[in-house]
């Protein structure tokens, strides 16, 4: 793993906006707009390390697996924070039906650095992002860049192929309707859930769009419906499960939830279930099952225990995203009192290459491993801030 910087190409904005990436500018606190799209350096992997690596996000994925499992089978809910019992009956009829609901991908974050192990930082598995820069403005940057070249990236066609294989889990006559929250300012959201419907699209799939502000509630007959008052059968949301079951639908969501077999009115895609595997909870959960994995970092509810006084820790409510409240604190400094329910992991500072930290997002579609986007930020939290860099195999 290496990192290598080069000259943009000429005029790339206009190119990767034409390729799906309409947020390639990122606006900071002092109002300048800085490059998030950034490909003034790229980063170089060998075959060997890329075979390492997708074999360990196959190995973290089947144990985030088992650990769902274990979660629904000794009722551990509450360690996750779902504490309403319509919640945790809904969870865990969508994990014992798991085959009958489609579930298409997930972005694991990883701290690696070329030289150990690659190890867990995190797992989003119901609303991660990141992914149309990723599948696409990367893959025609080493086309461009270095054709004849490899990347880890096979997000595309696995996508198509996962919409075609799951395309008998929907339910028939009625549109798949994509959704995303209009609140999203960058346009990320948006494009995420675009990019997302092209590839159901080409699998053939018949499709529908809305903002989740969009969706109405039909009274009379009880259902969601969008602007043309057709029934919602079912719906790809780009919206976190934490808030499907809070809002003030949330009781319309778990009273018509088709968890499988078509008991319910929507079937929400990713399926409840996906919240299993997108709270932090599931960091200490696994390093309790499989305590010293290779993959792991030790990480707790109840607190940092030894990691207080020996490597530092990092505090990371149990939910949230692109670094919120996430704290840094170093070994031997005084704890400070956390009131929200955390997770507390071993401080892993992110690898520095010419002073920015990296991180890995490896992404999984269905079950099997399918490409990489590198993020790098000035810090050691990665944030809304940080950059996207392409990468290629040599």
């Amino acid at each position: 793993m290496e990192r290598r910087t080069i000259a943009p190409r000429p005029d790339w904005q206009r190119t990767v906006e034409e390729q799906g990436l309409i947020y390639p500018l990122t606006r900071h606190p002092d109002d300048t707009l800085r490059p998030y799209w950034d490909e003034s350096a790229y980063y170089v992997f060998t075959l060997p390390e890329v075979e390492a690596l997708e074999e360990a996000v196959g190995e973290l994925h089947r144990m985030c697996l088992a650990a769902a499992g274990h979660i629904v089978a000794e009722n551990r809910f509450a360690d996750l924070g779902i504490t309403d019992p319509r919640v945790a009956n809904a969870v865990a009829e969508a994990w014992h039906r798991r085959a009958e609901l489609p579930s298409l991908y997930g972005r694991f974050d990883l701290h690696y650095d070329g030289t150990g192990p690659a190890r867990l930082l995190e797992y989003n598995a119901d609303t991660p992002t990141s992914l149309v820069e990723a599948a696409s403005p990367q893959w025609f940057w080493m086309e461009d860049r270095f054709p004849g070249a490899d990347q880890w990236n096979s997000l595309h066609e696995r996508l198509i192929a996962a919409w075609k294989k799951q395309a008998s889990l929907l339910p028939p006559g009625a549109p798949l309707h994509f959704a995303y929250s209009s609140a999203d300012e960058l346009g990320e959201d948006m494009m995420t859930v675009a990019y997302l419907k092209e590839t159901a699209e080409q699998a053939g799939l018949d499709t529908g769009w809305i903002s989740m502000e969009e969706i109405g509630w039909d009274r009379l007959s009880g259902r969601f419906v969008d602007k043309q008052l057709r029934f919602i059968r079912s719906c790809f949301k780009l919206y976190p499960w934490e808030w499907l079951t809070t809002d003030r639908f949330a009781d319309h969501v778990l009273d018509t939830l088709d968890n499988g077999g078509g008991t319910g009115t929507t079937l929400w895609i990713e399926p409840a279930w996906k919240m299993l595997l997108s709270n932090k909870a599931l960091l200490a959960i696994l390093w309790e099952l499989y305590p010293d994995h290779p993959n792991l970092l030790p990480a707790y509810l109840d607190g940092p225990r030894e990691l207080a006084d020996t490597t530092g820790y990092v505090a990371k409510p149990l939910l949230g995203r692109e670094g919120a409240g996430v704290t840094i604190h170093e070994p031997g400094a005084e704890q400070a009192v956390r009131d929200e329910p955390c997770c507390y992991q071993r401080l892993a500072p992110l690898p520095a290459f010419d002073g920015n930290h990296v991180v890995l997002g490896a992404w999984v579609v269905e079950d099997e491993s399918a490409g990489l986007g590198i993020r790098e930020s000035s810090g050691l939290i990665t944030d809304e801030y940080a950059r996207f860099l392409p990468h290629v195999i040599l």
